[in-house]
């Protein structure tokens, strides 16, 4: 993965205003998510560029960049139990050591709030978990289509 490239990409998109999460529920995206959970308010899928098998993206369907200012109480619980939801799915058919799990993103880029939910595996050793093990600096894994259709299928058997 080009680090450097994917960056200017989602400034580019920022400014032209197309959110990438927005351009996935429209379905208005040339590329290809797995989705693993949809509802008329959620939605989650996994990661295109994947640092830990299993690691997902949980997204309200509707643009909001803040989960303080951008949801209101009822929004934001009802997100945050899907993000449960799909944690424990994801947490049922790989093996897990720790779950991350942290909204991030920026003004700059990828503004749409988001969820990551990153499945530590165990035996990783302590200096590459934490931040190290979700910056795709230092690696991304390489998961073909097919693969990644299978992991996603498995992990909606368990919602």
């Amino acid at each position: 993965m080009d680090t450097a490239e994917y960056a200017r990409q989602v400034r580019e998109n920022r400014d032209a205003g197309r959110c990438f999460i927005c351009r996935i529920v429209s379905a208005s995206h040339n590329y290809s998510h797995q989705v693993i959970y949809e509802d008329g308010e959620t939605i989650a899928f996994l990661n295109r560029y994947p640092t830990l098998l299993g690691y997902c993206l949980v997204a309200p369907r509707r643009h909001a960049e803040d989960w303080v200012r951008g949801l209101d109480e009822a929004e934001f619980l009802a997100l945050q139990q899907v993000v449960r939801r799909v944690a424990g799915a994801v947490a049922a058919v790989v093996p897990v050591e720790r779950m991350y799990c942290l909204s991030l993103g920026s003004q700059q880029g990828n503004a749409h709030l988001h969820w990551h939910v990153a499945p530590l595996p165990p035996g990783v050793p302590y200096e590459q978990q934490q931040y190290y093990a979700l910056m795709s600096e230092n690696g991304v894994l390489d998961v073909d289509e097919s693969s990644q259709a299978a992991l996603a299928r498995a992990i909606r058997s368990h919602l």
